[in-house]
C-alpha cells in the first residue's frame, strides 16, 4: 500500500514554495550521501540505537557514512524533515545501496540473515 501524501493540489498555491523549501537542506544533505555511498546511517546524539548500528557495523568491518543531526533537546524540526521525507518514525534510519532498510534492530538482522552482504555485492 502506497505511503499517504496530500496531494499537491490541496496545498494552496500561495505556500506551496513554503512546503517545498521546509528544511529541505538537511534532506537533500541525505540524498547526496546515500547517493555517494553503499551505506548511510542517520542518528542523533542521545540516541543508543544509532550507536548501536554503527557498532553493528564495525564488529563486522562493514564501511559506512554517519551523519548525526542534533539530540533530543535540539534541531527536532530538521529531523522532522527526513521523518516526513523517508516516513521512516525513528532514528537511525538506515540506507543500503539507495533504500531504505529501516532502523538498527532491522540492520542487525540483515546481518544476521547474511542478507546485508547479499545486498552489497
Amino acid at each position: 500500500m502506497p505511503r499517504s501524501i496530500l496531494d499537491e493540489k490541496n496545498i494552496h498555491p500561495a505556500i506551496r514554495s513554503m512546503v517545498e523549501a521546509n528544511q529541505q537542506s538537511i534532506v537533500q544533505e541525505v540524498i547526496a550521501a546515500v547517493r555517494d555511498n553503499d551505506l548511510v546511517v542517520v542518528g542523533m546524539g542521545m540516541n543508543p540505537f544509532p550507536k548501536q548500528a554503527c557498532k553493528a557495523l564495525d564488529m563486522i568491518k562493514q564501511p559506512y557514512k554517519y551523519l548525526e543531526y542534533g539530540n533530543y533537546f535540539n534541531t527536532w524540526r530538521q529531523r522532522n524533515a527526513l521523518k516526513m521525507w523517508t516516513g521512516w518514525p525513528t532514528f537511525p534510519m538506515v540506507f543500503v545501496k539507495g533504500t531504505l532498510v529501516g532502523g538498527a534492530g532491522d540492520l542487525k538482522t540483515l546481518i544476521a540473515s547474511g542478507e546485508l552482504k547479499k545486498i552489497l555485492t
